[in-house]
């Protein structure tokens, strides 16, 4: 492939034109403790703090890195080996992203020439550099560490397909083979402990979850609570899985230097446990609101009864009295606290609290902050949850008919609700505590493009990826504000031009990735699924005064839309010229034909009876 340059000149650093700067970076506590300090980072003058505080805080690599001087040159320790600490310049890690996707696409002839690689990095390290795209967050983590430092490690469970051999292989370190990709897609079996089974789906969560990606699965194979074990025993059920799970996921946080876990759960509304799955939150989140209310409550009404056990004598001294006939107040406070329902346990507790000399009582209060300990109590909180509506249900709504809820070990009907309270009833949940989402099954799968490999389960924890099990997605995101000049004109050709190296990126990711297990590395190779998108278009529109929902606006979101759909689409055609297309298209090809000629009628307002399928 050819690339030209439109940022760069040939033989002048890509960083010729940009200014940089030495910057801080910390983070306090609220009492002015310092958690986080970098001093002397070098980033571009006109990157935001907030920017270089992302840069510094979560995606400069922390140790291992080779230290240069101001000069660029090794620093070395008296012993003569090279002192080793953490990255503080930008282009450091501009160089490990762009450099390393050079690398895998110039040793696996993506490029024509050598010049065309160098001017694909190039043009990468510019773009980067003036904020005109970014990867997902995982590259920044852990693409380049390797290749750039020659980091290594233990191997953490990962596999790749080798393109020579086109087998499944292990990684044989933590660096060689990153993971880059942010949204995966991950199948279940209903099996306690083998391979593909819950309790190794969180082992696959995990890796996933250290590196920074985050990870969605439809949990519907699982049988519900009640249902026959092949032991003769009966199953505890579905949510008490979905609880294991959503500790560990509130437990990894991304090895602490990265960002929370980020996890979807989806289930089928024909499932027996999904009244219970739809009101998880509601009841977690009615929890946090009881733990708030009670212990404020509590720690006031408890010191006020230890409060009045106290009385004041007539010499100005005080004697406890914990006889309720004998004191008043004491006997007013009692009430008062029970009327409030603070259990009597611990109104007792107080009479000996005060006969011990203590005047006052420490009970935790607890607050709604969604990081706080009572949000930690409650289960849930570590993901999101959809639950998988096919069209059958609308069609019962309509006719204001029940809904079948079917067993998973025998498909037997369980049990039938009124398609109206279930619908009722999902509104409410969603509108108390933003779960559970609705995703709508037949829609999606009608417009699925590879359905000859399976239908589509689930999507990622935002669920602009859904595809199938098994499988993932690395997605990168262009800023409209850098292709918008001063006088309201967007760059198209430079649009174009960012849009067809990314999808280059993002198609040399897939070959250099490392995933969490077999299935996930066999399905990426042959799906080799890419994420392209956009951000900043709510600001553009407002620099050029349109109103956000206007025909005008929508008529730009629609135009840049198809720019980069359309220029994506042309990369990825001039890249299966040269390298063959994905190994699972010849048994999609109709139906993925199918699919764009369906979005062709929908551009074009086609009647229903144009719509294939």
């Amino acid at each position: 492939m050819k690339i030209e340059r439109r940022f760069t000149k040939k033989g002048e650093s890509p960083y010729q034109q940009i200014p940089f700067s030495t910057r801080v970076s910390e983070i306090r506590n609220p009492d002015g403790s310092v958690v986080f300090r970098q001093d002397n980072i070098l980033a571009p003058e006109h990157w935001s703090q907030l920017a270089v505080d992302i840069l510094a805080q979560k995606y400069f690599r922390k140790a291992g890195v080779p230290q240069i001087d101001d000069h660029g040159n090794p620093i070395y320790t008296e012993s003569g080996a090279p002192k080793l600490g953490g990255e503080r310049d930008a282009r450091q890690v501009f160089h490990r992203l762009a450099g390393c996707w050079t690398y895998w696409g110039y040793t696996h002839n993506y490029f024509d020439t050598p010049e065309d690689s160098e001017a694909f990095r190039d043009e990468l390290s510019y773009m980067l550099a003036w904020q005109m795209a970014a990867p997902n967050s995982p590259q920044w983590f852990n693409t380049g560490l390797h290749f750039a430092y020659g980091l290594s490690g233990p191997p953490q469970g990962h596999f790749y397909v080798d393109p020579h051999t086109h087998r499944v292989k292990q990684a044989q370190n933590a660096y060689e083979r990153p993971q880059v990709h942010a949204c995966f897609i991950q199948g279940i079996t209903d099996d306690l402990v083998n391979e593909g089974g819950i309790m190794d789906l969180w082992v696959r969560e995990a890796r996933l979850f250290k590196y920074g990606s985050g990870t969605g699965t439809n949990f519907s194979k699982l049988r519900s609570d009640g249902e026959p074990l092949s032991g003769g025993g009966r199953s505890s059920g579905l949510m008490s899985f979905l609880r294991i799970g959503d500790r560990a996921a509130g437990a990894i946080k991304s090895g602490g230097t990265t960002r929370r876990a980020a996890k979807m759960v989806c289930l089928d509304l024909d499932h027996p446990d999904i009244e219970e799955f739809i009101d998880w939150k509601v009841i977690e989140e009615q929890k946090v609101a009881a733990m708030v209310t009670g212990s404020k409550i509590c720690a006031r009404h408890l010191n006020l009864v230890l409060k009045a056990c106290h009385v004041e004598k007539a010499d100005g001294t005080t004697q406890v009295e914990t006889d309720l006939r004998e004191n008043q107040a004491l006997r007013e406070a009692v009430q008062a606290a029970r009327e409030v329902a603070v259990p009597e346990a611990y109104i007792q507790r107080m009479f000996s609290y005060a006969q011990q000399g203590f005047t006052h009582f420490v009970f935790h209060e607890y607050d709604t902050n969604w990081d706080s300990k009572a949000y930690q109590t409650v289960s849930g909180q570590n993901s999101n949850n959809s639950i998988r509506i096919p069209n059958e249900f609308f069609n019962v709504l309509k006719q204001d008919g029940d809904w079948l809820l079917t067993r998973r070990t025998d498909g037997k009907v369980c049990k039938t609700i009124p398609a109206k309270d279930l619908w009722d009833r999902i509104a409410w949940a969603a509108w108390i505590c933003a779960d559970p989402g609705v995703q709508y099954d037949t829609t999606i799968n009608e417009w699925h493009t590879c359905p000859q490999d399976g239908p589509i389960n689930a999507s990622n924890p935002c669920s602009e990826y859904m595809f199938l099990d098994d499988t993932a997605c690395n997605l990168a995101s262009l800023n409209l504000g850098r292709f918008l000049s001063n006088d309201g004109t967007f760059d198209i050709e430079g649009f174009r031009h960012g849009v067809r190296l990314w999808t280059i990126v993002l198609e040399i990711s897939v070959l250099m990735a490392g995933f969490p297990s077999k299935a996930i590395a066999e399905k990426s190779y042959s799906f080799r699924t890419l994420g392209l998108g956009y951000a900043n278009l709510g600001s553009i529109l407002m620099k050029l005064g349109i109103p956000y929902d206007s025909p005008d606006a929508l008529a730009w979101c629609g135009a840049i839309t198809a720019l980069m759909t359309g220029e994506s689409y042309a990369t990825s055609a001039e890249m299966a010229k040269e390298l063959g297309p994905f190994n699972a298209y010849p048994r999609n090809a109709e139906s993925m034909l199918r699919v764009i000629r369906n979005h062709r009628s929908a551009a074009y307002h086609a009647p229903a009876e144009k719509y294939e399928g």
